[in-house]
């Protein structure tokens, strides 16, 4: 003789009941998702798609020349001169790091963009001719 399965509440419920209680996750995944620009076609600016890597490049750069400052003072200044050259260094690489990051996430966003132009034509033929 089989045992319904209990619930955490302590109701029985049938294993149908179960598998039709679990089933509608898949819908408020899509609505909870946060890429929801996907579902709509609302257009955004270039500023809205590029600000963060234009705000990582020119952090970077910004960096970057402070590093060759530093760097440059180490050949001028004779105080202090091993923590110009410990420093200088390091603010170059980093600022270096920056720079490449945001100019390679540049080719990545434009590519995303056309992806997402593609994914919504297909989709709107799609729906264009199903919906007949």
């Amino acid at each position: 003789m089989e045992i319904p399965a209990r619930s955490p509440d302590g109701s029985e419920k049938s294993p149908q009941s179960r598998e039709l209680g679990t089933s509608h996750t898949g819908s408020t995944l899509c609505m909870s998702s946060r890429s929801e620009s996907v579902w709509t076609s609302a257009s955004r600016s270039r500023w809205d798609i590029y600000h963060k890597p234009v705000i990582v490049v020119s952090t970077g750069a910004a960096i970057f020349l402070f590093g060759m400052v530093i760097t440059s003072l180490s050949c001028f200044l004779t105080k202090n001169k091993h923590i110009y050259k410990m420093c200088g260094p390091a603010f170059l690489s980093l600022g270096l790091m920056l720079l490449v990051c945001g100019l390679v996430w540049i080719p990545i966003i434009r590519k995303k963009q056309k992806q997402r132009q593609k994914s919504q034509f297909l989709q709107s033929l799609k729906s264009f001719f199903f919906n007949r």
